[in-house]
This record gives structure tokens, C-alpha cells and sequence, in this order.
């Protein structure tokens, strides 16, 4: 039992009383409450007020009343404040211990939203032509971050990610290495994906304004890329992997790991895209222009002032989204599943087996990637596209929300930042862009972080040695870049600044983690284990009942992060439980209060604040580290 349970007892209950009193049935709200409101406060009387031609607060006198029969053990009292509140009182030992002993399971935390229906998270599906950039890395985080929490909220999650090798991106490289014979082996020490993206894609990007003939060249390779038996196309698939595992390498340094590759070119090579095309024909979703600038062109008509999207262009190439649609209805289980399955060699996952598709029979047996719904986290420029996609789905499909694209904005940097990183910038910040070279990739801002957190470290602590002053480097490096992806509302701009995102004060990842290591310093300290049998009425001043009740809050953010699709929510979750240990930490004495019994009641809370901040913190991918 935990909170959110004593939550829906209370609900439970308010329900009975309303049948009784034979009120109106009404959706209200039992949450904890702030201070000064009890401990836990709801909302049904305002509701009723309009339908009952009653004041807020006589309601609630009514509902107070009734509501004495249904204290049990865990509710002391109930008042109707003047508000119109129903202010609910905790009785304080009850809940501790109700808290504290079960905050300290492994599985604390799990709420069952999902009832392990399948769910696929489609997220990074960054072109295979270039490193992954600082922008990139907050589609990954949203889309890692999330798979995490719905596992913690009992879905069945699918992780995939989607490679274009069959694009105008994937054409440029390959124009790149066979038109204009720019070396394929990239200097020693450059990485295969930087380097197709700083020096190939940049320099053949700029040939097509010097040599406009070359563009009909891209269009010869992009027709070869669709026929798979090509030499172009096995080219191309060569090059993809070497960037793809380049990239992977990026991603896994940053925590984040899949279930499935899936190649866009073997979309259309299997059958995919045939049926799905006349699926689209045949329900009248698109049409074959005859005139103007998309001649020749099947179209999906635009809505009020949007233009016509070309879904097959006219030499009968399939368009960036023509090849989305069949991928969605795939990943829905809307179609056969043509594919093998193979696991993907040079893996260095370490909690999921990493598969990729293939057109050739393997010795694996089939999987199923498929889910009920589908998330794909893509940035807010594609919204257009994506809002196409999802009408369709809901056609294909007859359910309203089968598909979701969750956008989110893009990341700049902040003029000291970009300095550091060696960016030309005017203005407030940094807008990036792969074509034009002006971006910072991620392995440049993650080593950064870890040189200045080496720094810091070695100074703060001259005993460290090396290998434990790397392993703290690394886990801060990546909980910040983590953290600051994710603390934002997915609609506002990041601005990333290396120098705020590592201080030890405010809303970094670094504050979260200095708290776990002073945690655990405490429990060193002591030099014993604490006992969670006994004690916990001592724990009553408002330091350590507000730090009870913020532990409590877990899985109630849990289930609110995995319902709203907000990863968010488990940040703000994460820095305002650190707040609430700081506090406790500035005002109340752990280990010398001369009182044996008052001891081991707070080292008990310490633990549990020690225990539940790690787990919430593995929900954003980011290590509790024992030592800062």
C-alpha cells in the first residue's frame, strides 16, 4: 500500500457518500494538498455547489459528517474548510511507517496504469548521414525517458528506431563518395558519422549551387536506393551502417538503448509501401494530380490554407512521408509482417537485446514490435506531416488515438556555450543546421562535461583515484545533458548552458545527485543499518513530515508522467524531493540527537529518501551516484 492507494480509498469512499446523500455524480480530485489544507484535500464540493444551489463550505459540512465512519486507521480527522476544502488530517506515525517501509521495496514506485497492454516509443530516427547533434539528443532523452516511466507504469514498451537510409540524405553521401570522389576512410581519431557529416554531406551540399547537374544524379541514386539488388543500394547500405554504429555508440554513452532497427529501405523492398499505396487508393485518401507543380504526383489534399503533400513524386519515387505511413500502420500490426530478425552485431547494450530487420531468412524466430498505440517522438517542425500520418492511422485503424506524435522544440546554445564548443555565434543563441555544418555534436558536449566535472571533482576531492573520479565524471556528464533535456515542458526552447547546468544549486542534475551522495555519506557516517520496525511517530516536525509525504509521491507522479506522456513530471518529481532532503538536512540532526530511538527513526528516512530518489532518478537514466 502507498499513497496513491490511500488516495483511492478516499475517493472510494467520498463516492459512497455522495450515492447516500444523492448528489449528482461529479469527477473531482483527491490529491496532497499544501500547507495550511491538511494533508490531503478535494475539491468535490465546489463541483456540486451549481447543481445542489448550495455554498461550497455546507457542502462539505455534509460530507464531513458522513465521512466519520470511514476514518479507518490511516485518516485522524476531516475538516470542511472555510474554502470549501474537505481537508484531509494523516494520522502521522501510520503514514510514515505506511511510506517509509514500502519505499524501500524494489519495486516502490509501480503503478499499473498500463495493465501491460503493448506500446511502441519510436524516438532518435536521426538520417544516417551525420553525428548526432545537441538538438538530436532531446528527441533521444523524451523518447528513453518515457519508454522507461510506462515500463514503471506497466505497459509492455517497444523501443525503435527508425533509419532513413533511403533519403535525399543517405543520396548526397553516396554522390559525395562516387560523384566527387571524396575519400570514404576518414582521418585517425574521426569518427565515421562526424566526419560524413562535417566534411561529405557540407561539401556535396555546396557542389549542387556550383554544379546544378548533380542534382539529377541525386535523383538517379535515390531511384537505384529503392531497387535493392543495386549496386548503389548495397553501397548505400554499407555506409548506413558504419554511421548507424557510429551513432549508436553516441547513444549508448548517453544510456539509451532499443529494442528494434528498422531500415526504411526494406519498407519499400518488402511490400509494404504496395499495399499500403492502394490501401490509400482505394479508401480515397489520395489522388493523382494532372496539373500545375505537382503534375504526375499523387497527393494527399491539404486542409484549409495547407498545400497538397506529395506522397509518390512523378518519376514514381516514394516521398519522405509516403514511406512513414506504411511504417506506422507496421508498428500498429496493421499489416503482415514481412520481415527476419536478426540480433544487431557489436551491440553494447546492456539491459535489452537489440534486434534489426532483414529480408533474409535468419535463424531467429520472429518478434513482435507491434503495439496498441503508438508514440513517436519527433520535433514540431514535423508536426504537419505527423498530423497527416495520425488522421490516417485513425482511418486505418478506426481509433482516435492509436497514433501520437510527440513533438517537443528544438535545443540551442547559449553564446558562452557555443563559444566554448568553437560555434561562431550572434544574438542570445544558437539555432543549429546539419546542412550548413553549424552544429555541436553530442560526444563533443558530453567529453566537455566530463573534463569540467573531472576538474571539480579533483579539487573537491584530492583522495579520489582516477577510476573513481572518471566513473563520477561520466555519471554527472550524462545525468546533466539527461536533466536538461528533460526538465523542460516539451513546447519551449531549450537553451543549453554548460556552466548553469553544472552548478550544485538550483535545478541541475548536479544538485539532485550531490543530494544522494550526502545521503549516503549520513548512512556511512552511522555505521549501522537502520531498523524500519518501530519509531516512526517520532518523526514529527515538518521537515521530516514533509520529506514522508514528498517520498510518498512517487508512483502518484509516475502515474501522471505515463498518463500525460510527460517526462517532466519525474524531474520536477526528483528536484523537489532533493529540496525537500536539503531542507531536512539544514534543520534537523540525524546522528546527534542523544536519542537512540530518534536515530534510527531518521536514519530510516534517510535511507528511504536515499532509495526512492535512485529509483526516480533511473526513470530519467541518470545514475545516483555515491559519491560527488
Amino acid at each position: 500500500m502507498s499513497l496513491s492507494v490511500l488516495l483511492e480509498q478516499i475517493t472510494t469512499n467520498l463516492n459512497k457518500i455522495s450515492q447516500e446523500l444523492e448528489f449528482p455524480e461529479t469527477s473531482f480530485t483527491v490529491s496532497p494538498s499544501k500547507s495550511d489544507f491538511g494533508d490531503i484535500s478535494c475539491n468535490v464540493a465546489f463541483l456540486l455547489a451549481k447543481s445542489l444551489k448550495k455554498k461550497p463550505i455546507e457542502i462539505s459540512q455534509q460530507f464531513v459528517e458522513k465521512y466519520q465512519k470511514y476514518l479507518g486507521e490511516f485518516i485522524s480527522k476531516v475538516e470542511a474548510h472555510p474554502s470549501g476544502y474537505l481537508n484531509f488530517f494523516t494520522n502521522t506515525p501510520k503514514l510514515n511507517e505506511l511510506i517509509l517501509t514500502n519505499s524501500i521495496k524494489d519495486d516502490y514506485g509501480f503503478i499499473d496504469v498500463g495493465n501491460k497492454s503493448p506500446i511502441v516509443v519510436e524516438h532518435t530516427s536521426v538520417n544516417p548521414n551525420k553525428a548526432l547533434h545537441i538538438g538530436h539528443v532531446r528527441n533521444i532523452i523524451i523518447g528513453d525517458t518515457l519508454g522507461r516511466i510506462l515500463e514503471k507504469a506497466n505497459f509492455d514498451v517497444k523501443i525503435l528506431n527508425y533509419v532513413d537510409d533511403s533519403g535525399l540524405q543517405v543520396a548526397d553521401i553516396i554522390l559525395g563518395f562516387k560523384e566527387l570522389q571524396i575519400p570514404q576512410n576518414p582521418p585517425e581519431g574521426y569518427k565515421f558519422d562526424q566526419y560524413c557529416g562535417d566534411e561529405v554531406y557540407v561539401k556535396t551540399t555546396k557542389k549542387y549551387e556550383e554544379n546544378p547537374s548533380l542534382e539529377d544524379k541525386r535523383k538517379k541514386i535515390l531511384q537505384e536506393l529503392e531497387d535493392g539488388s543495386s549496386v548503389t543500394a548495397q553501397f548505400g547500405h554499407e555506409i548506413t551502417k558504419k554511421v548507424l554504429q557510429a551513432q549508436l555508440e553516441t547513444c549508448w554513452n548517453l544510456s539509451v538503448e532499443y529494442d528494434c532497427i528498422n531500415f526504411e529501405s526494406q519498407i519499400i523492398i518488402s511490400g509494404l509501401w504496395k499495399n499500403t499505396f492502394a490501401k490509400l487508393q482505394k479508401m480515397q485518401l489520395i489522388e493523382l494530380e494532372n496539373e500545375g507543380k505537382n503534375s504526375a504526383c499523387w497527393v494527399i489534399r491539404g486542409n484549409d490554407n495547407d498545400d497538397d503533400k506529395v506522397i509518390v513524386r512523378s518519376n514514381g519515387t516514394a516521398t519522405y512521408i509516403a514511406k512513414d505511413i506504411p511504417y506506422a500502420a507496421w508498428k500498429l500490426g496493421l499489416l503482415g509482417d514481412p520481415f527476419y530478425y536478426s540480433e544487431y552485431p557489436n551491440s553494447k547494450q546492456t539491459t535489452r537485446k537489440l534486434w534489426e530487420t532483414s529480408l533474409h531468412p535468419t535463424t531467429h524466430s520472429k518478434q513482435n514490435f507491434f503495439g496498441e498505440k503508438v508514440i513517436t517522438v519527433i520535433d514540431s517542425r514535423q508536426s504537419r506531416l505527423q498530423q497527416i500520418i495520425t488522421s490516417i492511422m485513425s482511418k486505418f485503424k478506426s481509433k482516435p488515438d492509436a497514433y501520437v506524435h510527440l513533438a517537443y522544440e528544438s535545443v540551442t546554445l547559449s553564446p558562452d556555450t557555443a563559444k566554448h564548443l568553437g560555434v561562431e555565434t550572434q544574438g542570445k543563441q544558437t539555432q543549429m543546421s546539419g546542412r550548413k555544418g553549424l552544429y555541436v555534436n553530442a560526444d563533443s558536449v558530453l567529453e566537455l562535461l566530463k573534463n569540467k566535472t573531472s576538474e571539480e571533482t579533483k579539487k573537491r576531492n584530492p583522495d579520489f583515484n582516477q577510476e573513481i573520479i572518471s566513473n563520477i565524471s561520466n555519471d554527472v556528464a550524462v545525468g546533466t545533458i539527461r536533466y536538461e533535456m528533460i526538465k523542460q515542458d516539451l513546447d519551449k526552447i531549450i537553451t543549453f548552458d554548460l556552466t548553469k547546468s553544472l552548478s550544485l544549486e538550483g535545478d541541475t542534475a548536479s544538485y539532485i545527485q550531490y543530494s544522494h551522495a550526502r545521503a549516503t555519506r549520513i548512512l556511512e557516517k552511522a555505521e549501522t543499518s537502520p531498523q524500519f520496525d518501530s519509531g516512526f511517530e517520532l518523526l514529527d516536525n515538518e521537515y521530516e513530515k514533509n520529506l514522508v509525504k514528498t517520498i510518498g509521491l512517487f508512483d502518484i507522479s509516475v502515474r501522471d508522467a505515463a498518463k500525460n506522456l510527460s517526462p517532466k513530471v519525474i524531474a520536477r518529481y526528483c528536484y523537489n524531493l532533493a529540496v525537500a532532503f536539503n531542507a531536512f538536512y539544514e534543520h534537523v540532526k540525524v546522528l546527534d540527537s542523544g536519542d537512540n530511538s530518534l536515530i534510527n527513526a531518521r536514519l530510516a528516512l534517510v535511507y528511504s529518501f536515499k532509495s526512492t530518489l535512485a529509483k526516480a532518478l533511473n526513470l530519467l537514466g541518470i545514475v545516483a551516484p555515491e559519491r560527488m
